[in-house]
């Protein structure tokens, strides 16, 4: 869970999240979850920011049945593919959720 004060305090990270959130078409149950999501968990340091809001963003995306490539939220949120790849499932864990096990 997070506090109001994170929102206001990661105003430049949602809006990324919100404009690669555009850029995949994503609809507002998938920004949602994306944002609340990297809200939960943003990290202390700004160097992991960047990862762990495109992670927030693939999870969310999949939470709301609108899954989106790894390779294109990375583009979207200007990360490796593997940025996402090692920090999605984590995130899902920690945040009350089980991945999926394709």
């Amino acid at each position: 869970m997070y506090r109001a004060r994170d929102r206001v305090d990661n105003e430049e990270w949602i809006g990324r999240l919100t404009r690669a959130a555009d850029g995949l078409d994503l609809g507002s149950d998938a920004r949602s979850n994306a944002v609340d999501l990297f809200l939960s968990n943003v990290p202390d340091e700004e160097r992991s920011k960047p990862a762990v809001a495109a992670a927030s963003l693939y999870a969310g995306a999949l939470i709301a049945g609108e899954e989106r490539s790894q390779g294109a939220v990375a583009s979207a949120m200007d990360v490796t593919r593997l940025s996402v790849q090692n920090r999605w499932k984590p995130l899902l864990e920690e945040s009350g959720f089980r991945p999926p096990e394709w």
